[in-house]
């Protein structure tokens, strides 16, 4: 009897047992990869939300954020809801280390996405070990050519041509627009402003005069000292190479002592709205130059343009919509379709090996074409001249939109024949 009674408790124990495997196998299994869950992929990133370099940086983590939730409400990535968490790092080196650690280890992201600054960047990549661990470091708003280097950064991929690139498309474009001018420059003093003078120097470009100043150190005191070196030596054009904090303090001090250059504006400082925000009059910006990968934030009749700003209106509070909102969004968009391109059970490393095999198919709004391979981790090559009007909006040259493309080598200046690929319906990827 007793043996039976065993027999029967056993039989229903492993009928209990089996009952419950099955019950378990027809739940869907836990992705086994840090950030990832049957729900979720959470990302991260760090930007200046105060600090020197905030003005007009800080409105890149609520854009890439407005259009994450924009395609989670449209099915998200496979089923599966983009969560961003943004840091605060102030542009402080020491901070955007602390900061992306917490996102590695406390927030447990998968990815890092659209972080900003070259010293930042650098210190972040080195002492956390991003490369080292395998950690996925995407769209960066850098241009250091430093990042270029796979085997230095395996798993870091800039969004912006390299500074070196940037600085031989302005070479060019001097040359043949200001020949016999007197040039003069202002750069900040370090990874940042000495990549665009290996530029200029590839490039054949000598200044008149150079200003350097400490990145921070950009005030209502030093400005007037910058201003003074240039007028000073008779610079006729000056190239504004420094964040859009720096370039609205210059242009605005050079209106108040009526020193009237023509000024050609870097990609990092030139977005007009910030400009405007930080006091610069429209008198002292209209007619100066700037130049983007990117149209116009104002160019409604763009497709990219018009979409980015429905979901900004939706989204993002509609909040002035600039070229720092449609940076955001665009990297947004790039990042949606590298997690797709990683698959439907995506890890680290599938999201890495993405980037190199399909990112150079990834559509979106820029004007020049993506150059990610299997040796390069650099985003675009590339950019546009425009003119800004008096409300501030940068439009074409008379001679239209013209881009030009290089490298950060040896390699010729050239005008582009990119042929921007159609928008996705409803500006939603698919990667077909």
């Amino acid at each position: 009897m007793i043996g039976k009674n065993r027999r029967k408790r056993s039989w229903i124990a492993a009928a209990v047992l089996a009952a419950g495997s099955l019950v378990f196998t027809s739940l869907p299994a836990a992705h086994a990869e840090v950030g990832v869950t049957s729900t979720q992929i959470k990302l991260g990133t760090t930007l200046p939300l105060t600090g020197s370099a905030s003005p007009g940086y800080n409105k890149l983590g609520d854009a890439m954020k407005a259009y994450f939730n924009y395609v989670n409400d449209n099915g998200g990535v496979y089923g599966r809801k983009i969560t961003l968490v943004i840091k605060n790092d102030e542009y402080l080196p020491n901070l955007a280390v602390a900061k992306t650690n917490e996102l590695i280890l406390k927030d447990k992201v998968f990815a890092l996405v659209g972080a900003l600054g070259t010293a930042n960047h650098q210190a972040v990549a080195n002492a956390v070990g991003l490369g080292r661990r395998g950690i996925p470091d995407l769209f960066i708003n850098t241009g250091f050519s430093g990042f270029a280097n796979p085997k230095q950064y395996p798993t870091t991929f800039t969004v912006l041509p390299s500074y070196a690139m940037e600085a031989k498309i302005m070479a060019q474009f001097i040359k043949e627009n200001y020949a016999g001018k007197k040039l003069g420059l202002i750069y900040q003093d370090d990874e940042f402003g000495s990549d665009a003078l290996k530029g200029f120097a590839q490039a054949g470009i000598k200044f008149d005069v150079t200003v350097p100043y400490a990145s921070g150190s950009q005030s209502q005191t030093t400005a007037p000292t910058w201003i003074s070196k240039l007028s000073a030596g008779g610079a006729e054009v000056v190239v504004m190479f420094g964040v859009t904090s720096a370039s609205g303090l210059a242009l605005a001090t050079a209106g108040a002592l009526k020193y009237a250059p023509k000024w050609i504006l870097g990609s990092v400082g030139g977005d007009a709205t910030t400009l405007r925000a930080l006091g610069v009059p429209p008198a002292v910006l209209t007619g100066q130059i700037g130049l983007s990968p990117v149209p116009s934030p104002a160019d409604t009749t763009d497709e990219y343009v018009k979409l980015f700003q429905e979901v900004n209106a939706k989204y993002n509070n509609n909040v002035a919509f600039d070229n720092n909102v449609l940076a955001g969004m665009n990297t947004a968009m790039l990042t949606v379709q590298a997690l797709r391109a990683a698959g439907k059970n995506p890890t680290r490393k599938s999201l890495i090996a993405a980037m190199k095999t399909k990112g150079s198919t990834f559509v979106s709004s820029a004007l020049v074409p993506l150059n990610y391979s299997a040796t390069s981790n650099v985003g675009f090559n590339g950019y546009w001249f425009g003119q800004y009007d008096s409300t501030g909006v940068m439009k074409p040259l008379a001679t239209g939109v013209v881009a030009y493309t290089t490298d950060s080598g040896t390699g010729p200046v050239v005008k582009s024949t990119f042929k921007r690929p159609a928008m996705p319906a409803k500006g939603l990827p698919t990667n077909s």
